[in-house]
């Protein structure tokens, strides 16, 4: 079988460096390709498809910076990750609204590089096999509904739970399409600071604000003839809303600060973990752009409610993740497939990979057991959610509220502390604090 897992390009000039980088990426188990320079980089975009870059800023020749604006436009769908010095943090952040991803303020630990790497790579293998895991008649009926739009260029809405797999169904959707031969470019919308959320969709001309020293082709245009996913689309702005409703609409994009319009050829799929009807009801999410995108509505159900696809998929994770540990020949003894069919699954194939490839490491021989897969012992998450269901809306309405204060009171007023704990987004916080404000009477802030 193909070795499909992501691959990486590391681009730093200086040899120890990057051979400590390149030993950090391949025993965490990516694959990785070097280049000492940013001429030599290019030359491997060229003739090497990879899935993200990791530069250094400093290098003779061509920098960073000037490797980040080349490989925007000979492959603008790849994340570009930045290594720079604290003293260029400020041009760092530039560069960023040029399209880098990320930055990693040098010097740091090896944990650090894994765990920003992993923020853009795909969190589960990419395979077909995964795509055509559907045993169970739940996955089977949403499978059959996907492969006839797929060969149409309708707007798709994938509704699920975190982690059932949304993406994996939108790559298939775009695999089985007209399109497939194009770019399939996604964007978490969630991740993107609010502040930059217009222009990392539809791109900016140079001088459009402060520190934008080229232009840069937003998401829909690095898409073009092919398919954009914006997955978590309820975390989009209100103001920006507007913004993507007209885009949808007259399939042109202008450019922050531009004004000519750029024709698009792009077929889009928008994801989202929420109850957008009652988003839409709270007037959180607006009602003319959700027509607009639930054109052919497809809800991925959660692994709990397709049991017949748990143990394929737990089969399919003990192939997938030998390079990760370095061994192969693994499989599940009786005792362990009772239990995780058993188990209710809260976090759904995401989790169920984890498990998998925890199960993996502690397995002493070939043979996981019950003890590896270090699984909860109560089906709490399944109870807790029946409960959840069974309770008025009133009643969660009114315990969230009270969580929510409480967790701002003992964190003595700071948002971004609660908003981590409370595992929210510092922009819905707000929205939820406004509301509390509203019904309370409040005209401020003081209390909340």
């Amino acid at each position: 079988m193909a070795d499909r897992r992501p691959k990486i390009l590391v681009v730093e000039d200086d040899a120890d460096l990057r051979e400590a980088l390149v030993d950090t990426l391949e025993l965490a188990g990516h694959r990785v390709v070097s280049a000492p320079d940013g001429e030599a980089a290019l030359t491997v975009l060229d003739r090497e498809a990879v899935d993200l870059v990791l530069s250094d800023v400093q290098m003779p020749g061509i920098d960073g910076h000037e490797l980040l604006r080349r490989s925007k436009l000979a492959k603008p769908g790849i994340p570009f990750i930045l290594m720079t010095a604290y003293g260029q943090i400020e041009r760092a952040v530039e560069a960023m609204r040029d399209g880098a991803a990320d930055y990693l303020p040098k010097p740091f630990e090896p944990d650090r590089l894994l765990a920003v790497v992993a923020r853009y790579l795909p969190t589960q293998p990419e395979s077909d096999d995964l795509d055509l895991i559907a045993e169970d008649p739940a996955m089977r009926a949403v499978v059959e509904m996907a492969s006839r739009v797929a060969a149409t260029d309708a707007t798709v809405l994938l509704t699920g739970e975190s982690g059932v797999g949304k993406e994996v169904l939108a790559r298939y959707l775009h695999r089985n399409s007209a399109r497939c031969n194009g770019p399939f470019v996604a964007v978490n919308c969630a991740a993107i600071p609010e502040n930059l959320v217009e222009t990392t969709l539809f791109g900016h001309e140079k001088g459009a604000f402060t520190g934008a020293g080229g232009p840069h082709a937003g998401k829909f245009e690095q898409a073009q003839s092919g398919t954009l996913l914006l997955d978590e689309v309820s975390e989009i702005p209100l103001n920006v809303q507007a913004k993507l409703l007209r885009v949808l609409q007259e399939r042109v994009v202008e450019r922050v600060g531009g004004r000519a319009p750029i024709p698009l050829d792009v077929r889009v799929i928008a994801a989202s973990n929420r109850d957008l009807e009652l988003w839409v009801r709270e007037g959180r999410f607006r009602e003319d752009l959700y027509y607009r995108l639930n054109v052919f509505p497809l809800e991925v159900p959660p692994l709990r409610r397709r049991p017949a696809d748990i143990l394929p998929l737990a089969r399919y994770f003990l192939k997938a993740y030998t390079g990760v540990i370095g061994r192969e020949g693994f499989t599940l003894s009786a005792t362990a497939e009772t239990e995780l069919t058993r188990y209710g699954w809260p976090g759904n194939i995401r989790e169920l990979g984890n498990v998998i490839q925890r199960a993996m490491i502690l397995a002493h021989g070939g043979q996981i057991d019950v003890a590896n897969l270090m699984l909860p012992r109560s089906p709490e998450p399944v109870v807790a959610e029946e409960r959840m269901e069974e309770a008025r809306p009133a009643q969660i309405k009114d315990m969230e509220k009270v969580m929510i204060l409480d967790t701002l009171a003992r964190l003595d007023g700071s948002r971004k502390r609660t908003a981590e704990e409370l595992g929210i987004s510092e922009r819905t916080l707000r929205y939820k604090l406004q509301k509390y404000r509203e019904e309370d009477g409040l005209e401020d802030d003081s209390g909340l």
